[in-house]
């Protein structure tokens, strides 16, 4: 099961199933998020997709409809989950780990050390307000010169470091800011639509393996293909089990709480963003996030 939250004009955010290319919409007077409906689930001690099974469908739509910029005139798609917090795992994937250390300014070695430590890498990446969903503005610093797209698989949890589903996620950070020391990572990674996520909440039964799925991202400018690159889930180091375990030691993790995964599409600094750039990440069973540029 695929779910999504979309905007009518006439009566704000709805609550839908994606079914093929048509949008269930489920939303009941109580329960009006992704959120809610993962709440549900614990509360009864069911599934997501029982919770689901017991609303009444109150209209459809189709994707493609939905699927443009914003505008609070149309229907459209919003994120998927409004987070309370999204963390991140970096230096999951090998390659990643190489890269980081070749431009790194300072103290080289971390990230590869990192790749093969016990521990991970993981750092705070944003609250909801900093977050955007399919289609709107991902944004470049005011104070960067090499802000790059991340391409990455993200997962929501639910109680007791359960794994409800997968998400995709845009993890933009400020490249020049973190490889000038690596004690700036926070401002090279938190800030106004510094993460993207979307389209849908794909659970876990419709996932089914997170550990064999295609991840490809593509930036277009220009109406262009600048930028094309893939890599498979395969490749990355740590499982989840074990980085949902260190993200939730003495540190309380509430309901909703986002999770990526590290990216191991390493975009070349020669494709930095640009304002109306438009970033494209695809992964397997979750569908495609598209998000256009700005400058701060």
């Amino acid at each position: 099961m695929k779910l999504l939250q979309f905007y009518l004009p006439e009566s704000g955010q709805r609550i839908g199933i994606l079914d093929d290319n048509e949008v269930l919409d489920v939303t009941s007077p109580n329960l009006c998020s992704t959120t809610d409906l993962i709440e549900q689930a614990i509360l009864e001690g069911i599934t997501i997709e029982d919770v689901v099974s017991k609303l009444d469908v109150v209209g459809s739509y189709s994707y493609r409809s939905l699927d443009i910029f914003p505008d609070k005139s149309k229907p459209h798609l919003l994120i998927p989950i409004h987070p309370p917090e999204v963390w991140g795992c970096g230096v999951t994937y090998k390659r990643s780990a190489e890269m980081r250390d070749e431009d790194t300014v300072s103290a080289k070695g971390i990230y590869d050390y990192v790749y093969f430590a016990e521990r991970p890498e993981l750092f705070f990446k944003a609250t909801a307000s900093r977050c955007v969903g399919p289609n709107d503005y991902i944004s470049i610093r005011s104070d960067s010169t090499l802000t790059a797209a991340e391409p990455e698989l993200a997962y929501v949890l639910g109680k007791d470091k359960e794994i409800v589903g997968f998400i995709v996620c845009n993890d933009v950070s400020a490249w020049d800011i973190e490889r000038e020391n690596p004690l700036y990572l926070p401002q090279s990674k938190i800030f106004y639509g510094c993460c993207a996520l979307g389209p849908v909440l794909s659970l876990q039964l419709e996932v089914q393996n997170p550990y064999n799925l295609d991840i490809s991202c593509r930036i277009i400018r220009e109406g262009k293909t600048i930028f094309s690159g893939e890599i498979n889930s395969s490749k990355i180091k740590r499982n989840f089990v074990e980085l949902t375990d260190f993200l939730c030691r003495d540190n309380p993790v509430p309901v909703g709480t986002v999770m990526t995964t590290g990216t191991g599409i390493m975009i070349p600094n020669k494709y930095a963003l640009i304002a109306e750039d438009v970033v494209e990440i695809e992964i397997e069973r979750i569908g495609k996030l598209s998000n256009p540029v700005k400058q701060l």
